[in-house]
């Protein structure tokens, strides 16, 4: 049987989520990695958008695309979770972790472009910029002054699909995020950055287009 052919982004974090998604799931992909100045025709074939993640499957010959990183997720989740990210016990905890992923993705992830452009050219915006990504991270913070992860005792889907953001934000300034209060926060960030799983998910593979190479997802 044909794998899935995902289109990824070395430090896209939506791109990165997606991987991320696929390898909780054990889910075998061909990955195809790409560059943004030089996308594959038939990426944009496939996701006239143009954006990353693109993920190609094949069924009975008719080519599916699913083009949204949280769609990827759910799609090789709800085929295989067998850490449980979902929490399937309770179907009111997914719709919450939804909501959650979807202010970070349409409310938080804007705000925080804005910080990363007043850090980059040095504006005089950039502690009001910081300032308005202050109450998404705050809530963060308070779910970990109550359990180690965002839903409870053990990851769910909502960690591993705010990592990414959570990873560019500390990036930001890094000495301020350091020194800053969301200690919870820090040492969540920290545990996920230093796992096996995420140094998997950043290996750095040969471009598509330079080397026409199958390479399969975390091997």
């Amino acid at each position: 049987m044909t794998l899935p052919i995902l289109y990824s982004l070395q430090n896209c974090p939506y791109a990165m989520r997606a991987r991320l998604g696929l390898m909780l799931a054990r889910q075998p992909v061909f990955l195809r990695a790409i560059v943004m100045q030089d996308k594959p025709p038939e990426m944009l074939a496939w996701s006239p958008k143009g954006t990353v993640p693109v993920l190609v499957l094949d069924a009975a010959n008719q080519h599916r695309v699913i083009d949204e990183s949280l769609d990827i997720m759910l799609w090789a989740l709800q085929g295989n979770d067998p850490e449980n990210l979902l929490y399937a016990q309770d179907g009111d905890v997914l719709v919450e972790m939804l909501q959650v992923i979807h202010d970070n993705d349409t409310v938080f992830k804007p705000l925080l472009e804005q910080y990363k452009r007043a850090k980059r050219f040095h504006g005089d915006d950039e502690e009001q910029c910081r300032l308005l990504c202050e109450p998404f991270i705050q809530g963060l913070e308070y779910r970990l002054t109550h359990h180690a992860f965002f839903m409870g005792a053990t990851p769910s889907l909502l960690d591993y699909a705010l990592l990414p953001f959570m990873r560019q934000f500390s990036r930001v300034n890094r000495q301020l995020y350091r020194h800053g209060p969301y200690t919870h926060l820090q040492h969540w960030l920290n545990q996920h950055l230093q796992s096996r799983l995420f140094s998997k998910a950043m290996l750095q593979y040969p471009l598509w287009l330079d080397h026409h190479v199958e390479c399969i997802l975390g091997e």
